[in-house]
C-alpha cells in the first residue's frame, strides 16, 4: 500500500472502533451507519476504501462534484448520497442518482425534487434538514416547525421522507452539541415513532468528524465522517 492508503486504512479502523465504542454506550445498542464524506477526496481514494476496506456508503456536498465522480465511484459503493446544501436549480443532477438526499432544507426544494422525480417516474428518498441551533446563517427548518413540515413532506407523491438531518454549530463545545443532538433526537422520536408512518427504519443523520461520538450517544443512526477518515483537506 502507498503511504496515503496506509493513512486511510488506519484512520478508518480508528473511526470504526470509535463508532463501536459509542454504540456500546447507548441504551438501545442500535447499529449506526458510517457514511464517508468525500468532498474534495479523489475518486481513487474512495475506490480504495470501498474495494479494500469495505466502505459501503459515501456522500458528496456539491452537485458538480457528485456528478463528476458518479460514474467512476458509484459501481464500487452500495450507496452514494448527497449531503450538502442543494440549490433548487442543481436538483436535476442529483435526483434519481443519490440513494438519499440528506439536506432538503425548504419546501421549495422539496417541491422541485418531487417535480423532477415525478417526471422521471421515480420515488426520491430524502431527509428533512433541521437547523437545530436556529442559526441565521444556516439553512434548514426550525425545530418548532419540524412536525408540521414533516406532514407537508408526506403530501408529495414522488418524495419519500426517510428521516431528518442536522448539523451542530461549527466549533461548539461537545456539551453544547450534545444539547442540540438531544433536542433533535426528541424531534425525530416525535415524528417517526409517536406518529404512524410506513417508514421501516427511519434515519437520523447527525454528527461529523468532530462530533460523531456524541451524536451516536444521543441517538444518531448515521454519521457523516470525512476528515477523520481521509485527513484534513483544502476546500479552496
Amino acid at each position: 500500500m502507498t503511504d496515503r492508503q496506509i493513512l486511510i486504512s488506519d484512520n478508518l479502523r480508528r473511526v470504526r472502533e470509535r463508532i463501536d465504542a459509542a454504540v456500546s454506550r447507548r441504551a438501545d445498542g442500535r447499529d449506526v451507519t458510517l457514511l464517508a464524506a468525500t468532498k474534495t477526496v479523489p475518486a481513487e481514494d474512495i475506490i480504495f476504501a470501498a474495494d479494500e476496506l469495505s466502505l459501503r456508503i459515501a456522500g458528496e456536498n456539491k452537485a458538480q462534484e457528485f456528478t463528476d465522480k458518479f460514474d467512476t465511484v458509484r459501481p464500487h459503493l452500495d450507496e452514494y448520497h448527497f449531503i450538502g446544501h442543494l440549490q433548487t436549480n442543481k436538483a436535476k443532477y442529483v435526483v434519481g442518482r443519490a440513494e438519499l438526499i440528506h439536506s432538503v432544507s425548504s419546501l421549495k426544494l422539496a417541491s422541485e425534487i418531487n417535480r423532477i422525480a415525478e417526471k422521471r417516474g421515480i420515488i426520491q428518498p430524502v431527509l428533512m434538514e433541521i437547523n437545530c441551533a436556529a442559526e441565521v446563517a444556516k439553512s434548514g427548518f426550525l425545530p418548532a416547525d419540524a412536525t408540521a413540515v414533516a406532514d407537508e413532506f408526506l403530501g408529495f407523491s414522488n418524495l419519500k421522507l426517510r428521516g431528518i438531518m442536522t448539523m451542530g454549530p461549527a466549533g461548539a463545545e461537545k456539551s453544547v452539541l450534545r444539547k442540540y443532538f438531544q433536542e433533535t433526537y426528541a424531534i425525530f422520536i416525535d415524528i417517526f415513532e409517536k406518529k404512524p408512518h410506513n417508514i421501516r427504519e427511519a434515519v437520523l443523520s447527525m454528527g461529523m468528524s468532530d462530533s460523531f461520538d456524541v451524536a451516536i450517544e444521543e441517538g444518531a443512526t448515521l454519521v457523516r465522517v470525512g476528515s477523520a477518515v481521509f485527513g484534513s483537506r483544502n476546500y479552496v
